[in-house]
């Protein structure tokens, strides 16, 4: 698997956000979805529970040869807005 690195102003964000570096690289390394973002970057998102209440993690990355390139990262309480329901096939 590719190296994930967070550009120190990613981390800086993160940090300010309470998000940790583990859930950052768990969810570039297990998502439970990948969409497009801007630019040709993609967002890695993946669900978890803060102080009982349901949260999408968004990690923005650059995919490069030999990392992924972690750019930002939030927490969204709006999680109907960017989670992409799978679209059934007739």
């Amino acid at each position: 698997m590719k190296k994930i690195e967070i550009i120190p102003l990613a981390e800086k964000k993160a940090e300010r956000r309470g998000i940790s570096q583990e859930w950052i690289k768990e969810t570039i390394r297990f998502p439970a979805q990948i969409v497009e973002g801007y630019g040709g970057r993609k967002v890695a998102q993946r669900k978890y529970m803060v102080q009982n209440k349901e949260y999408l993690l968004r990690a923005i990355y650059e995919e490069k040869e030999e990392s992924y390139e972690v750019v930002t990262a939030y927490l969204t309480s709006q999680i109907e807005r960017y989670w992409t329901e799978e679209k059934d096939e007739d």
